[in-house]
C-alpha cells in the first residue's frame, strides 16, 4: 500500500472511531444537480419545488416555500409573523433581510412594567425564576408590525424572478383546503381555551365548534380572500403597464398602507391593542450586510445584532483556537469545550444585543478574533456556573442576572414551539436561508383578514437601560437565526432550525459535524446534540438556568457522568424532543446539491 493510500486508510479509521456512537441515519439525504429545498412540511416543500420546475431560482423557491408554510404550518408561523433571510446572489455577495417588525409607537417599557396581566395573555403560569414584570406571551399586546410579508416581497423583488401571483398561488390553494396533520390538529386542540377569548380566532380554527381531526380538510376562507386580493393588486398594476418590481411594490403598499393595514388597525383599536395603521405605514425593510467570520477557511454568515446570530460567530471564533478533531466527536472534552464556549457567547448576547437602530453595539469587538482569544482563556476544566459577559468599554451594560431575578429552571414546554425553517440552493449558486416564525398557536386573528398576529414582543426585556429594553418603534432582539456558509467564496451550506435559544447551539454542532467530521447533510442533521440552558431565556419572563445541560439520549452514560463530574447539571432527553428541528443543504465538491431534514421533528427535504 503506497503512503497516500495508507494515510487515507488511517484517516478513515480515525473518523470511524470518532463516530462509533453514531447510528445509521433514519433516512438518506435527498440529492440532485439542479436545486434543493428543505423546510418544515411536505406542503411547503411542494410549493418550492413547483418554482424550480417553472424555472425559478432559489430565492423564488424560498419565498414560495415560506408563503406556503405560513398557511400550512400555522402552529409555527403566520402571515403576521417574522422571517429573517440570508441570500447569496450569483455574484457571490451575501445579503441579509431583517424580516422582524417593530413595536407599536404607543408602547413603552413602563406601561408593561406596571400593567397587570389579563386572562389569555399567558399560555401557562409565569415562571417563578424570571424577571419581575413581563410582556404577555399571548393575546394582542405582544403584537408587532408583521415583518414576514415585507421580507418575502423584498427578497422576491430584489433577488427573485417570478411574480407575486406565481409565488402565492400554492399558498392560496392551501387556504382553500388542506388535509390537516397531527401536529396542527394537536396545536389547535391545545389552544381551544384561548380561542374562547378571541372569537376571530375561534372562527378560523374551530369553525364548526370542534377541532379538525388529522386527515380532515381545513379551510381558511378569510385568509384566502386576503391573499387573492393581494394577487389582484399585482395583476391590475401589470395590466396598467407597471414593471415587475413596481407591481410587487404595489402589493406591498396594499398590505402596509392600504386596505389590509386599515383593517388590522381597526381590529386592534376595537380590542384595546397598541398596533396602529401608522406603525404599519412607517415600516419598510431594506437589504443589509450580514455579520461574518472565517472558520477553518470557511466563510460563515449570520443576521445582525437584532438577532442572536452573532453569538454563533463569536462561538466559532472562540472554538477556532482548539483542535476539535483531535478531541473526537462528542467526547467529554469536545462537548465540554463547545458548551463553555457557547456560554460565553450567550452571556455577551444577553448583555449587549439589541436593535442597532436604537442602541450602539460594540459589534467590531464582539466579532473580533482577538476578543475571542481573550474569552477563550476563561474556559477551564470545570463548568462555570456564572454568567460571564465581556467587559467592553468604560460602562458596559449589566447582564440581566444582576436585575431583580430569581434563578429557576426553564420549562421545556415553552421552548421550540414557535418557528419553522426554509433553505434552498440552486445550481447557479444562489442560496436562501430563513427561519420564518411568529403568529404561532395560540394566535389572535386580525378580524376578517385571516392574518394571525405575532407574539414576538415577549422577546423584549423590561430591564431599565438594557440594550433590549422595550420601546415603541423598536425591534426586539430575536432568536431567529438562518445561516449560510461558503467555501472559497462558493456555496457550501445553508442551514436553519426552530428552537428559540437552542437555534445557534444546534446549528453550531451541525456545522461542525460537516466541516470537522465530514458528515453528510442527513448524518449531521440526525446526529445527537446537546443544549445548554445557561442563558437568559428569550421568552416568557426570561428565566435562567445556570449550568443546565441537556444531552441527547444517544450520548453514552459514561460521557454524561463525566460531564456531571465537571459540574455540568446534566439531564437527558429523547431524540424526538431535542429542542430543535433543523434542515441542512450542502453542495459537494462535485457540485451535487444534498439536502437533509430532521426526521424526529417531521422536517422535509427534496432535490432534483
Amino acid at each position: 500500500m503506497n503512503r497516500k493510500l495508507t494515510l487515507l486508510f488511517i484517516a478513515t479509521l480515525s473518523l470511524f472511531a470518532q463516530r462509533r456512537d453514531f447510528e445509521h441515519p433514519a433516512r438518506h439525504a435527498s440529492r440532485g444537480t439542479h436545486g434543493a429545498v428543505a423546510a418544515g412540511s411536505d406542503y411547503a416543500v411542494d410549493a418550492g419545488m413547483r418554482m424550480y420546475y417553472k424555472g425559478g431560482n432559489a430565492v423564488d423557491v424560498g419565498v414560495a416555500t415560506t408563503f406556503a408554510a405560513a398557511v400550512s404550518e400555522f402552529s409555527h408561523i403566520g402571515f403576521g409573523g417574522e422571517a429573517p433571510i440570508l441570500i447569496r446572489t450569483r455574484d457571490g455577495k451575501v445579503h441579509a433581510i431583517a424580516g422582524v417588525g417593530t413595536m407599536p409607537k404607543l408602547a413603552t417599557a413602563e406601561f408593561f412594567r406596571t400593567r397587570h396581566l389579563q386572562p389569555g395573555e399567558l399560555t401557562s403560569a409565569p415562571e417563578k425564576g424570571g424577571l419581575k414584570g413581563m410582556v404577555p406571551v399571548a393575546g394582542l399586546m405582544p403584537a408587532l408590525v408583521p415583518g414576514m410579508v415585507d421580507a418575502e416581497l423584498l427578497a422576491l423583488r430584489e433577488y427573485g424572478t417570478k411574480s407575486f401571483s406565481e409565488e402565492i398561488a400554492p399558498a392560496i390553494e392551501l387556504t382553500d383546503g388542506l388535509a390537516i396533520d397531527e401536529m396542527r390538529a394537536g396545536a389547535i386542540e391545545r389552544s381551544v381555551r384561548f380561542f374562547e377569548l378571541w372569537p376571530s380566532s375561534a372562527h378560523v380554527f374551530i369553525p364548526s365548534d370542534r377541532v379538525t381531526l388529522p386527515g380532515e380538510i381545513f379551510h381558511q376562507p378569510d385568509l384566502a380572500r386576503t391573499l387573492r386580493s393581494m394577487a389582484e393588486v399585482e395583476t391590475k398594476a401589470l395590466a396598467s403597464g407597471a414593471s415587475r418590481t413596481a407591481a410587487i411594490d404595489a402589493v406591498r403598499d396594499y398590505f402596509y398602507r392600504g386596505d389590509i393595514a386599515r383593517r388590522i388597525d381597526a381590529f386592534s383599536r376595537e380590542n384595546q391593542g397598541l398596533l396602529r395603521y401608522e406603525d404599519m405605514a412607517a415600516f419598510h425593510l431594506a437589504p443589509e450586510d450580514p455579520v461574518t467570520t472565517t472558520f477553518q477557511g470557511y466563510q460563515v454568515y449570520k443576521p445582525g445584532f437584532w438577532s442572536q446570530g452573532p453569538s454563533l460567530i463569536e462561538a466559532l471564533n472562540i472554538l477556532e483556537g482548539y483542535d476539535l478533531r483531535a478531541m473526537h466527536w462528542n467526547s467529554v472534552e469536545y462537548l465540554h469545550t463547545l458548551v463553555e464556549g457557547l456560554k460565553l457567547a450567550y452571556a455577551d448576547r444577553d448583555t449587549y444585543y439589541g436593535d442597532p437602530k436604537f442602541v450602539k453595539i460594540p459589534a467590531e469587538q464582539l466579532l473580533s478574533k482577538d476578543y475571542a482569544a481573550e474569552r477563550r482563556k476563561l474556559i477551564g476544566a470545570l463548568a462555570s456556573l456564572e454568567f460571564r459577559p465581556g467587559k467592553i468599554g468604560p460602562n458596559p451594560p449589566h447582564h440581566p442576572s444582576e436585575a431583580e431575578m430569581v434563578h429557576f429552571k426553564i420549562d421545556d414546554a415553552l421552548m421550540a414551539r414557535d418557528t419553522t425553517c426554509v433553505d434552498a440552493i440552486d445550481s447557479d449558486g444562489i442560496m436562501f436561508s430563513s427561519t420564518p416564525s411568529g403568529a404561532w398557536l395560540p394566535s389572535v386573528i386580525a378580524g376578517d383578514t385571516g392574518i394571525a398576529l405575532t407574539q414576538r414582543a415577549q422577546s423584549f426585556l423590561l430591564v431599565p437601560g438594557h440594550p433590549n429594553e422595550l420601546a415603541g418603534g423598536k425591534r426586539p432582539r430575536i432568536t431567529l437565526s438562518p445561516t449560510l456558509v461558503l467555501r472559497d467564496g462558493k456555496p457550501y451550506l445553508a442551514l436553519s432550525t426552530p428552537g428559540g435559544d437552542n437555534q445557534d447551539q444546534s446549528l453550531l454542532q451541525i456545522l461542525l459535524d460537516v466541516v470537522e467530521f465530514g458528515m453528510s447533510a442527513e448524518q449531521a442533521i440526525e446526529a445527537p446534540r446537546f443544549q445548554t440552558r445557561h442563558l437568559v431565556s428569550s421568552f416568557d419572563n426570561h428565566a435562567m438556568s445556570p449550568g443546565d445541560l441537556l444531552l441527547d439520549e444517544r450520548i453514552n452514560a459514561a460521557t454524561a457522568t463525566e460531564l456531571a463530574e465537571r459540574h455540568h447539571r446534566v439531564g437527558t432527553r429523547s431524540r424526538w424532543s431535542s429542542g430543535a428541528a433543523p434542515v441542512l443543504i450542502r453542495v459537494t465538491p462535485e457540485g451535487v446539491i444534498e439536502a437533509g431534514a430532521d426526521p424526529y421533528a417531521y422536517r422535509e427535504a427534496r432535490a432534483w
